[in-house]
């Protein structure tokens, strides 16, 4: 599911640190059958790769992006800036600021260029948005989330 094809989610970071994140998410797509892909391009290295990647995104039928940015902030922008897909920014911890700037970055978007944003290292909720906007236009996948919070109340109301 984490390979480049038919996916309905793609996931991209800029730099290898934020790898383990992004498999994070890809598994909570895997629970619910999301297929998905994962991407590395650094927006400040390889600026060409990223815009090509970008452009590729509707054509490949990619319904929701996902964007991890710690240092990489600016990836969920510069990429929902060019899509008319939801993105979901996933701001890490880490640098000078322990990924303060990477959250605000990502909250604090021009109007008409909306990042959806999650907590700081919130691969969770990341990947469930992912899945809640998907299943809008998939009563199947909105059937799976609903047993999915059934069961999260059920085990959370046991606590």
């Amino acid at each position: 599911m984490g390979e480049p094809g038919a996916a309905r989610v793609a996931m991209v970071c800029g730099s290898p640190t934020e790898r383990d994140t992004m498999a994070r998410v890809g598994g909570i797509l895997e629970l619910f059958g999301v297929s998905y892909d994962e991407s590395e391009i650094s927006p400040h290295r390889s600026p060409r790769a990223l815009a090509n990647w970008i452009a590729e995104l509707e054509s490949r039928g990619v319904e929701v992006v996902v964007a991890v940015g710690g240092v990489n902030a600016s990836l969920a922008s510069v990429v929902a800036a060019h899509v008319p897909m939801p993105v979901v920014g996933l701001p890490m911890r880490g640098g000078a600021l322990n990924g303060l700037d990477a959250l605000l970055s990502m909250v604090s978007m021009s109007p008409g260029v909306p990042v959806a944003c999650v907590g700081l290292d919130h691969s969770t909720n990341a990947a469930i948005l992912a899945v809640q906007i998907l299943a809008v236009a998939d009563p199947g996948l909105r059937a799976r989330l609903t047993k999915f919070k059934d069961d999260f109340e059920s085990a959370a109301g046991s606590s």
